[in-house]
């Protein structure tokens, strides 16, 4: 990825008709991600912040998300200064990723106030500050940063706002033919010299304030001095002497001057100019031409203006947000899920494999408990022919009297036992394995549902939302598998209504999909009426879907297939069996594990999922 000073700038730019807008409402979905809704100017939108560590953002989104109940304190205190406020002015702070919202709104008083709200979009440093724009005082941040922390700025409340650690780079926009080829120049000489072991004399101290010399030497000036020599490393140089420049930018330009890394011979400066500016000119007038595609090492990357690198496979975005929307998609929820599921999904897989094993053990009884008749004949054998066993043979041929041949049969003896006590044990043996191979049935049944459960809850889990996993957690709970984690006296309000994905079709018809057992249970068992169609996979863990409708057309049919294909263990594959019934034919057998479902009157569509066309279906959460 490539969040840089450029994409930054796409950013801001973008953002720009928004300025005059009003903050309508402000949400905290997650513990790094504020939204905000704007109206008015820029015809409204949601505006997603993100302070995620990984994933640091900012851009108008149109994707769902599932506020929490009680709004957590940051949100409460955005709200308390930002709601019902106007945008005065969105920028960036020179080419950083620094991006400054400027707020003016009222207070209890009613007296009009500013607020600045300043987004630190620095990977793992990422933050969201609300400051008084009057003072510089910072009201609080997403992410507080104590002298613990950090010897060199502090981000609490009362503290004064203090900005990253400068760089001291140039800004690559102002940069002219010239003075870039001249500052390549000098970081070869400079390379030169280092590499020599030459070092400048210390000029002589004639005059001036000590104080100021002193400070001067300490602070770096930005005149693009230091780093590799261009004609060594003109990647890692430019990278370092540019403000906003990322590795994926340097990379194109290079590309574009012609230079191969690996191809020997320094980087012609003219040549380098030409395509530094091929990219800056663009940028410089505001025009930008998002893509995404795969670098040379298969890794997903996204830019703000074109890259040749990508070639043709290239995807074209008609705005920056629309690009990053699409890059990151849910990539931070799915990391998150990934961070709260790792338990269940252990327990899971060791309660499948558990009963996995058990199964192969039952099926070895079954195979025993099978030889039951043969033992009940031995017994009998034995006692029609007393007479002539004695005590102490270790075996007896008798005639088979069962078998049509009347052929003779080898029973086996205990020695120590009489003729009579033989049969006697044999006669025991039948009953113990007549006994069993009920038992071993009705075992080997509650463990394959056993194991066709946890396959459903693992294949959920890959699915799941923050929201869906609390859900999961409660319902193994429930089910005795899970012991309760929640604060003795504090009773969880059961939700008799899940939120649920709920999509339109192409024909304007709602779809609606349970991604969890209790979401299963609610669309097929209390929401859907009995002429509503169901689907699910046949014979894979899937989702419930339902078509609410009794009209539609076969595109809401494939649609609502793909979707059931799609939210199922079968998402990677093609050509997947996916069974149609009316909500009439579908029913609950009593005492059947939650989400487990019998029915009939079904026909089999074949349908193959496909992302992107389940992507482009309107969704909506409801609840």
């Amino acid at each position: 990825m490539a969040l840089d000073g450029i994409v930054t700038r796409a950013i801001v730019h973008e953002l720009q008709p928004f300025i005059g807008a009003r903050v309508g409402k402000i949400y905290q979905p997650s513990t790094h991600d504020l939204i905000f809704i704007l109206r008015g100017a820029g015809g409204g939108g949601k505006l997603l912040l993100s302070a995620n560590p990984t994933y640091p953002r900012l851009h108008l989104s149109d994707r769902n998300s599932i506020n929490p109940a009680e709004a957590p304190m940051f949100c409460m205190l955005m709200r308390k200064h930002c709601e019902g406020g106007t945008i005065e002015s969105i920028t960036q702070v020179g080419m950083e990723r620094i991006i400054h919202i400027q707020i003016r709104t009222r207070d209890e008083l009613g007296d009009v106030s500013a607020k600045k709200i300043i987004i630190e979009l620095m990977g793992r440093h990422s933050n969201i500050i609300l400051t008084d724009l009057a003072t510089g005082t910072i009201i609080d941040g997403i992410h507080h940063v104590t002298p613990s922390i950090s010897s060199y700025r502090i981000v609490m409340p009362g503290a004064a706002y203090t900005e990253p650690p400068q760089q001291h780079k140039l800004n690559p926009l102002i940069t002219l033919q010239e003075e870039f080829i001249s500052l390549m120049a000098s970081a070869e000489e400079a390379a030169l010299l280092a590499s020599t072991g030459e070092e400048q004399e210390p000029e002589d101290i004639i005059e001036g304030d000590i104080a100021e010399l002193l400070r001067s030497l300490e602070e770096p000036k930005a005149d693009g001095s230091g780093g590799p020599a261009p004609s060594v490393d003109p990647m890692g140089w430019m990278v370092h002497v540019f403000s906003g420049m990322s590795p994926l930018i340097a990379g194109e330009i290079l590309l574009r001057a012609g230079w191969r890394h690996n191809a020997g011979g320094s980087v012609d400066p003219a040549q380098l100019w030409a395509a530094f500016d091929s990219i800056m000119s663009p940028v410089r007038e505001f025009q930008f031409s998002p893509v995404t595609g795969y670098n040379a090492k298969g890794k997903p990357v996204f830019s703000a203006i074109p890259l040749t690198s990508l070639g043709g496979d290239a995807k074209h975005y008609s705005s920056i947000s629309a690009c990053l929307e699409d890059y990151y998609g849910d990539k931070a929820e799915r990391d998150t899920v990934k961070q709260r599921v790792s338990d269940l999904i252990r327990f899971l897989s060791n309660e499948r494999s558990k009963n996995v094993k058990k199964l192969a053990k039952l099926q070895k009884d079954l195979a025993e408990a099978d030889d039951a008749d043969q033992y009940r004949i031995w017994g009998e054998l034995l006692f029609a022919s007393l007479h002539t066993v004695s005590k102490g043979d270790k075996e007896a041929k008798l005639v088979n009297y069962y078998d049509e041949n009347q052929a003779e049969i080898t029973i086996p003896l205990d020695p120590l036992l009489t003729p009579s006590d033989n049969a006697q044990r044999y006669f025991k043996k039948y009953n113990k394995y007549k006994n069993s191979l009920l038992v071993i049935e009705e075992q080997r049944i509650k463990t394959n549902e056993e194991i066709i459960y946890m396959e459903m809850l693992l294949q959920q889990l890959e699915h799941a939302s923050l929201n869906d996993i609390e859900e999961i957690r409660d319902e193994l709970v429930n089910q005795g598998y899970l012991r309760d984690r929640s604060k003795k006296g504090k009773k969880k309000k059961k939700s008799t209504r899940p939120t649920l994905q709920v999509y339109t079709s192409s024909e304007g018809v709602d779809i609606y999909v349970g991604k969890n057992n209790l979401q299963n249970e609610y669309v097929t068992n209390r929401l859907a009426s009995a002429n509503d169609t169901w689907l699910h996979t046949k014979d894979i863990p899937g989702s419930h879907v339902v078509i609410r409708s009794e009209e539609f057309g076969d595109a809401t049919l494939e649609e609502a297939a793909q979707l059931a294909a799609y939210y199922s263990q079968a998402k990677q594959s093609s050509s997947v069996p996916v069974d149609c019934t009316l909500i009439r034919h579908v029913r609950k057998p009593s005492g059947a594990k939650p989400g487990f479902v019998i029915y009939d009157h079904q026909k089999t569509l074949f349908v193959t999922p496909d992302e992107d066309r389940i992507k482009s279906l309107p969704n909506v959460l409801r609840s």
